[in-house]
């Protein structure tokens, strides 16, 4: 996993609330484990009509959006099923961080665990960012993870808090198996303990 410091670029405005991950990723476009071409159906309902046509609508198909790297969306984004498929879309579209008054606990501990920054502010706050990001002529906002603070063109901070541990993680760039591995001696060094003490755990099936 890549690390995380900061981010600057084009915030796209997504003035909705309960955006569920089906609207994010349609079930259709899960039968892949690749993280890599899901950006074609992020937000796909959204952005086609009946027949499945682009319609060019969509705030992510018009200019400067096309390039966002931060999205400000509405209170309660991520509820519904649990998929992975959903931080991935985002991700494989480009966006690196996630602003809203609240998310569903299942999206956000996923979106950490594969890289992406969720930042909740209040709703006054989101609201105002909401405006800046939904000027095209400069939509440009700054987040700086290690100083907990995202930055408004109009020279506006909001300090954000997040859990230390998760700050860490994105940091460091450390998912659930670059954790695990930076314990990589004590595991071995376990592992081979017990396979002096308990060798038939160890044999090999066949």
């Amino acid at each position: 996993m890549e690390k995380f410091n900061k981010v600057t670029g084009v915030a796209a405005p997504l003035p909705m609330v309960n955006i569920d991950t089906d609207k994010i990723i349609p079930k259709q476009f899960l039968k892949t484990i690749a993280r890599t071409g899901l950006a074609k159906g992020l937000f796909y309902e959204l952005r086609t009509d009946e027949s499945g046509k682009p319609t060019g609508d969509f705030v992510l198909d018009r200019e400067p959006y096309t390039n966002a790297e931060i999205l400000i969306a509405g209170d309660n984004f991520g509820c519904g099923s649990s998929r992975e498929h959903a931080p991935w879309a985002l991700q494989d579209f480009g966006i690196k961080v996630v602003i809203a008054p609240t998310f569903a606990d299942i999206f956000y501990n996923n979106s950490f665990k594969n890289g992406m920054l969720l930042i909740k502010l209040s709703q006054e706050q989101v609201d105002n960012l909401m405006i800046v990001a939904s000027d095209p002529e400069n939509p440009e906002i700054s987040v700086d993870l290690e100083k907990q603070e995202v930055y408004a063109p109009n020279g506006v901070v909001y300090p954000f808090v997040i859990d230390p541990f998760l700050k860490e993680c994105l940091l460091d760039g450390l998912d659930d198996i670059g954790l695990t591995m930076q314990r990589g001696d004590t595991i071995g060094g376990f592992e081979g303990g017990q396979k002096n003490q308990q060798p038939w755990l160890y044999r090999d099936a066949s």
